[in-house]
Parts: C-alpha cells; sequence; structure tokens
C-alpha cells in the first residue's frame, strides 16, 4: 500500500571531503516494496550514498526523510534498525557465527532459539554445524552469507546491500537474491543494492546509475 510520502526520501545529498567531491548531488525517493538497484563506475559515490542513506556518514548537502521526517529528528539507534546496511566485506563480531546471529536479538534484550538460527543459516544454504564455526574459519562467500542473515534476523524497513553477493558462486547468488526478492514481495522489504550484473540491471524495475563526480553535477534514476 502505497502512502501519501515516500519511505525513504533523499533530495540533493552531496558528499565531499577537503573539497573534493566524491559524490556530486544525487536525489531519490523509496517506497515500501521497492526495490532499486544502484549502479556506476568505481569512484561514483555508491557506498558512499548507502553509508549517508545508513546514517553512518553525514552529507555535506542535502536533505534525508524517513517516514517525512527528518533524519536528523530521529535517535540514531532507532533508525539504524529500521534502516539497515549490509556492507560488502561483512563486520563480524565475536567469535562464532553464532555470536553474530544473535547480536540482534541481544540488543532488544532477547534471546534467540538454536533452531532459529539454525533455520536463517539452511535458507542461504549453510549447514547447522556453521553456528559453532569459528570467524576466522570462514570463507569470503560464508562471511557475506552471515552478515546479511545478521541484518534479517528483524526485518528492516529499509535494506541496504553493497555488493553483498561479489564472493559467492551464481548458484550461491541466486539464492540470495530469491531470499531478498522474497521480502520485498512478502513483508514489502525496500531494498537499494548496488550491483554491476548486467543481468539484475537490465530486470530492475528501478535503476539508479551514478557518475564519478568529475564527469557530470547529478544523477538520475531510470
Amino acid at each position: 500500500m502505497t502512502t501519501d510520502f515516500p519511505l525513504l526520501d533523499a533530495q540533493g545529498i552531496r558528499y565531499a571531503v577537503q573539497g573534493r567531491t566524491l559524490l556530486a548531488p544525487v536525489s531519490l525517493q523509496l517506497q515500501a516494496g521497492d526495490f532499486l538497484l544502484l549502479t556506476g563506475p568505481s569512484g561514483s559515490g555508491k557506498s558512499t550514498l548507502l553509508k549517508i542513506l545508513a546514517s553512518l556518514l553525514s552529507p555535506t548537502a542535502g536533505d534525508i526523510r524517513f517516514e517525512h521526517r527528518e533524519l536528523i529528528s530521529l535517535k540514531p539507534e532507532w533508525y539504524r534498525q529500521q534502516v539497515s546496511y549490509c556492507f560488502q566485506t561483512p563486520q563480524l563480531f565475536g567469535e562464532t557465527v553464532y555470536d553474530n546471529l544473535a547480536l540482534p536479538w541481544q540488543i532488544r534484550q532477547q534471546k534467540p532459539s538454536r533452531d532459529v538460527l539454525v533455520s536463517s543459516l539452511e535458507r542461504v544454504h549453510l549447514a547447522a554445524d556453521m553456528l559453532d564455526k569459528k570467524i576466522e574459519q570462514l570463507s569470503g562467500g560464508e562471511k557475506q552469507r552471515v552478515g546479511l542473515l545478521r541484518n534479517l534476523q528483524f526485518l528492516p524497513k529499509v535494506l541496504l546491500l553493497d555488493e553483498v553477493t561479489s564472493a559467492l558462486d551464481e548458484e550461491n547468488k541466486e539464492v540470495i537474491q530469491q531470499l531478498i526478492r522474497q521480502h520485498v514481495q512478502q513483508q514489502q522489504l525496500a531494498v537499494i543494492w548496488i550491483s554491476h550484473d548486467a543481468n539484475e540491471i537490465r530486470d530492475a524495475e528501478k535503476v539508479l546509475r551514478l557518475v564519478a563526480p568529475a564527469q557530470g553535477d547529478s544523477h538520475e534514476s531510470a
């Protein structure tokens, strides 16, 4: 169901460091259930834009509103539960996979059952015994899937995905894509996904193409 205003509304977002523009002005609007692919060459500011939308960086210029409220008026802890950012290289915590999947529950002063966490692992083709595996023993693809599952323990309203399948083979990429699209269709999750996959970009309903700041002053969605 649509509303009179976007779920996430970013207007004129720009980011610069010491006078050097890293993200040229960009605007976007996201409704519940939207699936937006973000693409562009290296240096165009894709990851920077997601970090700004996730409130991990402050823009040099521009305005961000979530549910029609200014971002600066919202409590960061609450906002980051609503708008969740998943790094390309996950920042995993503790010693084991369990420690990471249990973290969102602990933040909410809850304790998950092992069955629930094992079920999560199985959804992305990871075995049950992975739960007690040490972080340093994980492959790059396993780390990416654990990082994503941690973000999905409590479904946010907006999920920001920074090339989260870059270390996966084609079969497991498809598993992740289907899982995300299922949440989009069934729970009206809104997604912004950085991708360089030509097939994904061709089939996407919404695409935002960024250019390097020196090549242009603004970005447009298609």
